[in-house]
């Protein structure tokens, strides 16, 4: 599954750090359920208090914890990256998130200056501190693959992203007020360059090698796989610019370019998947299908939207949108967590190390993707009929209860297998 050639266990990725990365996600997610049903329809409105407080724990609490998580499992596997002593490194990231997670949403929910500071300082020290650790590690590359270029380009992204964060945080914190007339076209610029510079780049990335490489794929075309990652990226430097020059109208250009961009990479993700030789569909391969169709299906309707101008088309393209990022996270988090389980126990030398399927049975990992479609379709009727969100609040709840239980009987087993199981045992020859 993924490549050991060269990986020691003092150099992979810290099985601590990234199942606390991804439990914290999966606590956020619940979370996101119980903010849905208690806001109910006023998060499908971008100006109320509920869709702040549910679109930040989705992308601060959910995405970015397991986007993290999936970083330190890639860098050193895909990418050739060794981050040394990657524990004490890493640890205070999962607890900068999450009490920055609790304190921006607190400043959302009670307008509390003294929590958009706190928020400030936490969550952007574990940004800083995360781009301050890879992406130097990165750029020294000699001979960078499209993953670990793509790499580098997201976490610049993130770096831009946490940037532009900090100006609105601070400026609601009452710190300062240099935002000023500029606060609208921060806030979007901000936006932008988290959802299609940051989310959308790093999945981009590491699909063009972990979908040939878990699948059997045909490669990505070169003119794709080497240009794509920096394409968004310098368009959304572009739109920024014109945008803090008062002409705002770039960025609906701008976004045109990244969504036609966006579905071409869909249709081909698609069709690669499609011609795998692995014939194998498992749950992993659909939540591929159903993160690449959900792509690809609200990038053509956000193109739609342009000229129909639908506030319900344009929530529709949220929801699918973060179901395209949930999808292919959920696939990932499915081949990560049964691997880190096994390598770890593996590589210390136990021969009683449960296999990767006893880790997460694919059977559960399948009826995991029937929670997630669910709550996608019941989200989307929810737009039209309100009263189907609380179903939505439910599966959401669900959804990310069923990750949380995932890792803590991974958690489970490799804590068991270190007290109860059995080692190999290397006996030197004596001498006679």
């Amino acid at each position: 599954m993924f490549d050991q050639n060269g990986l020691s266990l003092d150099q992979a990725p810290p099985i601590g750090v990234v199942f606390g990365l991804f439990f914290m996600g999966a606590i956020f997610g619940v979370l996101s359920g119980v903010s849905i049903l208690y806001y109910g329809a006023d998060i499908l409105s971008p100006y109320t208090t509920g869709a702040v407080v549910f679109t930040h724990i989705m992308t601060l609490g959910v995405m970015l914890s397991f986007m993290l998580g999936a970083l330190f499992q890639m860098l050193p596997v895909i990418a050739g990256v060794v981050i040394s002593d990657p524990i004490r490194k890493a640890r205070p990231i999962v607890g900068m998130v999450a009490v920055g997670v609790v304190s921006l949403l607190a400043g959302f929910i009670w307008g509390a200056p003294w929590s958009f500071i706190i928020a400030s300082v936490l969550l952007g020290g574990a940004i800083f501190h995360t781009s301050a650790m890879m992406i130097p590690r990165l750029y020294k590359l000699t001979n960078h693959s499209a993953s670990s270029r793509g790499m580098l380009i997201s976490l610049i992204a993130l770096l831009i992203t946490g940037v532009f964060a900090l100006l609105l945080t601070t400026a609601m914190g009452g710190l300062w007020d240099g935002v000023g007339m500029l606060y609208m076209d921060v806030k979007e610029t901000h936006y932008s360059f988290g959802i299609f510079g940051w989310v959308a780049t790093l999945i981009i990335s590491i699909s063009f090698q972990t979908v040939e490489m878990f699948y059997v794929t045909p490669p990505y075309p070169k003119f794709m796989s080497r240009y794509l990652p920096s394409f968004i990226l310098l368009a959304l430097v572009v739109g920024a610019t014109f945008s803090m020059l008062h002409l705002t109208i770039a960025w609906v250009g701008i976004e045109i370019l990244i969504a036609i961009m966006l579905i071409l990479y869909s249709i081909t993700t698609l069709y690669r998947i499609q011609k795998r030789k692995r014939p194998l569909t498992d749950a992993t391969v659909l939540f591929w299908y159903l993160g690449m169709g959900s792509l690809l299906v609200s990038m053509i309707l956000l193109l739609s939207n342009f000229w129909i101008h639908s506030e319900s088309i344009a929530q529709i393209v949220m929801v699918l949108y973060g179901s395209f990022a949930l999808s292919v996270l959920f696939a990932m988090f499915y081949k990560i967590v049964p691997f880190l389980t096994w390598f770890h126990l593996n590589s210390q030398g136990y021969f009683t190390a449960p296999m990767m399927h006893e880790v997460i049975h694919p059977k559960n990992a399948k009826k995991h993707l029937w929670i997630h479609i669910s709550l996608l379709v019941s989200f989307i009727i929810g737009i039209f009929v309100h009263q189907v969100l609380i179903l939505s609040g439910v599966l959401a709840i669900a959804s990310f209860g069923t990750i949380a239980y995932h890792i803590y009987h991974a958690h489970t087993l490799y804590k068991d297998t270190q007290a109860n199981g059995e080692k190999f045992e290397f006996d030197m020859p004596t001498m006679s």
